[in-house]
């Protein structure tokens, strides 16, 4: 059965105690980092020295988010950080092939994201070079938005596309992920769920990540009895 991973995001954490974020989330399997840049998105959040910090001292792998403009001349620094996956957007990489392998030849893994108008179709030739495919469930830039239920349809295709290729390429999706909606893009074939808000707004973030796993999961037990 594939794993349902839960990734919060410290999107929505305290900035100012984000050592002290990162061992609440600690039974989460990464931490998703989002990299604003304020002009691929309209916001602005940390760079790479505050992500190396947080990589110094994290007690869980980090997943970089890069909403940036010029992706191919800066993603490549995250990999070098040490991260275990970066994560750049298709829109801001004019060489996306290239930029894929170069971050894994610098040992992270490979990414690539989708804003919910941008179609799937003109990227399935190059899902072996990718480790996870990151659907936005919202538009990037701010948390705390409502999951777009439009995105559903291309989350189910891009699964039915990467389970006919054969390529063990994950597909994470980012935006609006509560215990409801996180059934939905399940079933559509997601299994990484970025989630800010549904864990950081919780009294017990702890348990939050474990009732987002339950409901992930959902699914996938009940494609693995069919």
């Amino acid at each position: 059965m594939t794993q349902c991973c839960i990734n919060p995001s410290i999107l929505s954490a305290d900035f100012v105690n984000l050592e002290a974020e990162l061992q609440r989330i600690s039974t989460a399997d990464a931490v998703h980092v989002d990299v604003m840049d304020n002009h691929f998105v309209p916001n602005l959040t940390i760079g790479l020295p505050v992500v190396q910090r947080i990589q110094a001292v994290s007690p869980i792998p980090l997943d970089a988010h890069l909403m940036i403009a010029d992706a191919d001349r800066w993603a490549p620094g995250f990999a070098d950080a040490g991260l275990a996956s970066v994560t750049f957007h298709a829109e801001a990489s004019l060489a996306p092939v290239k930029l894929a392998r170069e971050l894994r030849s610098r040992g992270s893994k490979a990414g690539m994201a989708l804003r919910p108008a941008t179609p799937v179709e003109p990227y399935l030739d190059m899902l072996t070079e990718l480790d996870m495919l990151l659907i936005m469930t919202v538009e990037p830039g701010f948390g705390g938005q409502a999951f777009l239920d439009l995105t559903l349809p291309k989350i189910r295709r891009a699964r039915a596309a990467i389970d006919g290729s054969g390529a063990g390429v994950a597909i994470q999706v980012d935006g609006g992920i509560t215990e409801e909606t996180i059934v939905r893009a399940a079933e559509a074939g997601a299994t990484v769920f970025v989630a800010g808000s549904a864990v950081y707004g919780a009294d017990d973030p702890a348990a939050a990540i474990e009732r987002l796993r339950g409901q992930g999961s959902r699914p996938l037990r009940g494609a693995s009895t069919e």
